[in-house]
């Protein structure tokens, strides 16, 4: 029985150098990486609503029925996955490059897609840099006027095994980083946050300290300050 034809929006994922993490230390790697599934990339998913399609061991491909929805969801993820390695050495993070295509596919009666659709969203995510966006030409038609983000145009570029070129749009890790996702706050956001709250704290704290050292200085210093009463020098 054929398959089901229909347009989606895909995005394909994966992990850079996973061999090499693997290969370092596999039991921290696949450890790292089933807590990140279960809180942040699989949450993400959900409240974008996508659906999983499939996991390699280090890659995924999920659909989306909306292309704002699937950036979105990459940018949450990435946002993410930038203030988990906040701090660790380069060989030590786990980073995505991710692509997102709108096309046509074939969907199986087991619930996988097939076809050129998807394809160009395992080959795009295949260009793109660490921690980054990539879009085809396709997708970035959908969300160029509904959000606010700015994508730079890297040209055509020929994909591998792809027929034509396809022109590719990227949103780079900078970039994501002063993104917003609705309900999310950015790491940055985050971290810019905090440091404002503990700002905030040493100020209070500093002022207290005037405050108390002023009133002290006043009580001895003025006439009616404290006395050693009668009772005292019998």
């Amino acid at each position: 029985m054929s398959g089901t034809r229909k347009i989606a929006a895909i995005l394909a994922a994966d992990i850079v150098g996973y061999s090499r993490l693997a290969g370092a230390d596999e039991d921290r790697t696949l450890s790292r990486l089933r807590g990140l599934r279960s809180d942040l990339v699989d949450p993400a998913i959900d409240a974008h609503h996508g659906r999983l399609i499939k996991r390699t061991g280090d890659g995924s491909l999920i659909e989306f029925r909306s292309v704002v929805d699937a950036v979105r969801c990459a940018i949450e993820v990435q946002n993410g996955m930038a203030d988990r390695n906040s701090g660790l050495p380069p060989e030590r993070r786990i980073e995505f490059r991710v692509g997102v295509h709108l096309g046509d596919v074939v969907e199986e009666s087991d619930g996988d897609l097939m076809g050129d659709g998807v394809n160009i969203a395992a080959r795009l995510e295949g260009v793109c840099e660490p921690g980054g966006i990539v879009l085809s030409e396709d997708a970035h038609r959908q969300v160029r006027d509904r959000l606010k983000e700015s994508f730079a145009d890297l040209g055509e570029k020929q994909l591998k095994n792809i027929a034509r070129p396809v022109r590719v749009y990227a949103l780079t890790p900078p970039a994501i980083g002063t993104v917003q996702v609705p309900g999310v706050a950015s790491p940055l956001a985050k971290r810019a946050g905090g440091a404002a709250l503990r700002a905030g704290l040493a100020a209070a704290l500093a002022l207290a300290l005037v405050g108390a050292g002023w009133f002290g200085w006043r009580t001895w210093s003025m006439p009616w300050g404290p006395t050693v009463s009668n009772r005292q020098c019998r």
